[in-house]
């Protein structure tokens, strides 16, 4: 009886161990995810309600299980709200440490420089990881950059970011402007990179082109920039044809072939380095530039010389069959 007691002894000690060994090797054996896992915690959730979403999503094998694990090996630490990666075979030890750690999936919208109020709104609308309606903003208010955000998260409070942004960045650049900048205020510094951004792909490029447009304004000469024409026809949206003659023409309070000054607002959102470059324009005598035919511009102080430099211009188009 004593060897039988014994043997039960052993028994039930050999399968506490093992049962011991499977709790332990639970919390960190590989799980039973197939593939990468995207979990939405949302705010107020206990690590039960954590539990039972993982369950769902398939990143454990138990919800109760994982939930006894995290009280005894998580040391009281609690989790975050958010949206989570678990990884493919993540363990209930990892996912733990991620739900805990807060760092969530990071999700970003892109605002190119040079992008128009219309088009900033019809990208946001047409996220549909983005909740809630907006109006077009207003034109040269949103700073063109990348912007992460929540999934859920309102346009509306993407949209103030981006242009508490501007805000920010137009006070710190026009607090250090160049005594020789024309702009007046950062109002008009705002409308003038508009226009610099517009005219130049090429960034190298900018504080010459704001230094031409500056000579210009100093003269009282008409600034003669095509995007300004365009913006009042399509708010900024691409043209799709050739500038008419009485579009050149028109009089309005954007199209600066029919007027001196700058228009009455910017004609896109400009980047950091187009109103940098207005702040701290480029020292030159010119007055003129025109394409090069390399995406890129030739410039020139005189008339005499910038018809030349046209000249040059049109044969390229026509050798390309532009014309």
């Amino acid at each position: 009886m004593r060897r039988l007691g014994y043997g039960i002894l052993l028994i039930g000690l050999a399968v506490a161990a093992f049962v011991a060994f499977r709790f332990v090797y639970g919390w960190t054996e590989k799980g039973p995810a197939t593939a990468d896992i995207t979990v939405v915690v949302p705010d107020g959730a206990t690590i039960a309600d954590a539990a039972v979403l993982l369950k769902q999503k398939g990143a454990v094998r138990s919800a109760d299980a994982f939930l006894t694990r995290a009280k005894v090996f998580g040391r009281g630490k609690s989790i975050k709200a958010g949206e989570f990666l678990i990884p493919k075979g993540a363990s209930n030890s990892d996912i733990f440490r991620i739900l805990g750690g807060g760092k969530t999936l990071t999700r970003l919208v892109t605002i190119p420089e040079g992008m128009p109020s219309i088009l900033v709104y019809e990208r946001l609308k047409a996220n549909g990881e983005l909740t809630g309606d907006i109006a077009v903003p207003e034109e040269g208010s949103v700073l063109p950059d990348s912007y992460a955000f929540d999934k859920g998260e309102s346009r509306a409070a993407v949209l103030k970011r981006m242009q508490s942004a501007m805000d920010k960045a137009l006070e710190e650049l026009w607090a250090e402007r160049a005594p020789d900048t024309v702009a007046r205020t950062p109002q008009e510094a705002v409308i003038l990179a508009s226009i610099v951004e517009k005219e130049t792909g090429v960034p190298s490029e900018r504080p010459m082109v704001a230094g031409v447009y500056g000579n210009r304004l100093k003269a009282r000469m008409m600034l003669q920039a095509d995007p300004t024409i365009i913006y009042p026809i399509t708010k900024g949206k691409p043209l799709g044809r050739r500038i008419r003659k009485s579009e050149i023409a028109a009089v309005n309070d954007y199209n600066t072939y029919a007027m001196t000054g700058l228009p009455k607002g910017p004609i896109a959102n400009p980047g950091r380095l187009s109103i940098l470059a207005v702040l701290h324009p480029a020292e030159t005598k010119a007055l003129y530039f025109v394409a090069d035919g390399k995406g890129g511009h030739i410039f020139a102080d005189t008339l005499q010389e910038h018809n030349e430099n046209v000249r040059k211009w049109f044969e390229i188009r026509r050798a390309r069959g532009e014309l």
